[in-house]
């Protein structure tokens, strides 16, 4: 089965690509629209926590709703194509990184903050210099749980028109066959795998030695 779908990929190299370079610009535009509104808005809600609790508690929500089922919802409002995919992924990879960046913010020593505002820092050189340093490795952890979501979520664009790597798993459940479905799956499964390895380099990176696990 592997080699058959191997041959059919080494026979249709530009419909791999076309599949390949969609669902990675599905994944990758979701998440950055994502990272841009969430990280703010969960930065203003760690300042309201009346608000944060709504917040949280509608993105607690939103991450129990089924990746399929947020595409569905799409449907009847953007109709079919990359557009409503795009929206969808997008909201699929808001929730936690909205909760993740104000759980960030939270656990910012509230001493440190007191002590560089008593030697006259600003709120915005606070927020720059002391809690975002600190909040980052959250905020990279839930950017990495959403890439890996999202890039497992573009799979179902297929379903309303999206394109990506997901048609070759459509083509094969509705052709029967398996090495077409094969030739989506592996990819997708790699991706997913890569993501989220490529993250956790990411957060280790962004997360200071002395608060690494295993650090003494």
């Amino acid at each position: 089965m592997i080699q058959a779908a191997w041959a059919y990929l080494l026979s249709h190299p530009k419909l791999f690509r076309d599949a390949l370079v969609t669902h990675l610009t599905l994944s990758g535009s979701g998440l950055a629209i994502a990272a841009i509104l969430a990280v703010p808005l969960g930065i203003l809600l760690s300042q309201s926590p009346r608000a944060a609790l709504l917040a949280i508690n509608a993105a607690n929500i939103g991450r129990t709703v089924p990746s399929l089922a947020v595409l569905a919802i799409m449907l009847p409002v953007l109709g079919t194509g990359f557009l409503p995919s795009l929206v969808a992924l997008t909201l699929l990879a808001i929730p936690p990184i909205l909760i993740n960046a104000y759980v960030g913010i939270r656990q910012v020593d509230p001493d440190a903050v007191e002590s560089a505002v008593g030697m006259g820092m600003t709120r915005l050189q606070v927020m720059a210099k002391i809690e975002l340093p600190v909040a980052l490795p959250v905020i990279s952890a839930g950017v990495r749980t959403a890439a890996v979501q999202v890039v497992a979520g573009a799979t179902l664009a297929a379903f309303i028109g999206g394109g990506g790597l997901g048609d070759f798993i459509t083509s094969g459940i509705a052709l029967m066959q398996l090495p077409l479905l094969l030739l989506g799956a592996v990819p997708i499964a790699l991706l997913a795998i890569g993501t989220e390895l490529l993250f956790h380099r990411l957060e280790r990176a962004l997360t200071p030695r002395g608060m690494r696990s295993g650090s003494s």
